[in-house]
């Protein structure tokens, strides 16, 4: 996974620019959202807080708020415009906190979060021990995890017909869902399950699936992406090569969904460091509470 990393200022901007159009094209956001919430229903307890990491436009967060009445409910993006548009969703019988933060550095007390949330975020991502590091940090010992990612076939169509004009990176890469699981395990995180579903879009024409992704910002943000501008006759050659696969008319387009949950580990479960050995967390109460009269 070393080859995998992603330009996060690119990131950053292509969402805040996204901040107007993206609920024009979140049709499978919001398909996938119901999918995460399902899950939910492995929860048993009340929520005191709940945090949406990666909450975009609120959508979820709303939901999440809907379903948990008497929680806190917070909003965590990187992408302030898309906090700012959130604020749509936030009525005033059930608001929700806006927070602008990064998944790697929320900025919460360790161990405060009993439902950690996250739908078609952790994609953008490629420090995995550091991300799920900061699950595990901000869980309290038994609170849940769940999210949403991309899997490896995502736009496979599209990555084809690039790859038939010529060798440069043009479409983002998306980690596998064994790759995940491992990384979750020596995070820590208890119990993990993971399931894998894949949607195909159809499209009158390429144009059209690339015009979402922008409207997303869901464009490429490799750092080994081509810098330079694409000259007209690799970008037709393309649009040439994606006719090719037309299915019935339609423009089709490949989406791997990865959808998980797993626990935060109890007091004390020791978890690897990145430079070998383990770490064993303890809070400070577990280890004052004998001197406490």
């Amino acid at each position: 996974m070393s080859d995998f990393q992603l330009d996060a200022q690119r990131v950053r901007a292509n969402f805040s620019h996204a901040a107007g159009s993206y609920e024009q094209h979140d049709a499978l956001q919001r398909e996938v959202q119901q999918l995460l919430l399902e899950r939910l229903d492995f929860y048993l307890q009340q929520p005191e807080r709940v945090i949406d990491v990666g909450a975009g436009t609120g959508r979820g967060s709303a939901l999440l708020k809907k379903r948990y009445g008497k929680a806190q409910v917070i909003a965590i993006d990187a992408a302030l415009p898309m906090l700012r548009t959130a604020k749509s969703h936030a009525s005033w019988l059930k608001p929700f906190v806006r927070v602008c933060g990064e998944a790697t550095a929320l900025p919460l007390p360790d161990h405060s979060v009993d439902v950690l949330h996250s739908n078609l975020c952790f994609q953008w991502i490629d420090d995995l021990p550091a991300l799920f590091g900061e699950c595990v940090r901000a869980l309290k010992p038994g609170g849940m995890l769940l999210f949403s990612t991309f899997g490896p076939d995502t736009l496979r169509e599209l990555r084809a017909a690039w790859a038939a004009v010529d060798q440069h990176s043009h479409v983002g890469r998306f980690l596998d869902m064994h790759d995940l699981g491992d990384a979750m395990i020596n995070a820590g995180l208890r119990d993990p399950v993971l399931d894998v579903d894949r949607f195909t879009l159809t499209y009158s024409e390429p144009k059209a699936l690339l015009r979402e992704l922008k409207g997303l910002g869901a464009t490429h943000a490799d750092r080994g992406r081509e810098r330079g501008l694409t000259g007209k006759r690799h970008f037709q050659g393309m649009l040439a090569a994606y006719e090719a696969m037309r299915v019935d008319g339609r423009i089709p387009a490949t989406w791997e969904v990865v959808t998980a949950h797993a626990w935060g580990p109890p007091p004390g479960q020791s978890r690897r460091a990145k430079g070998g050995g383990e770490i064993a967390s303890f809070s400070i109460d577990s280890l004052r509470g004998s001197r406490r009269r």
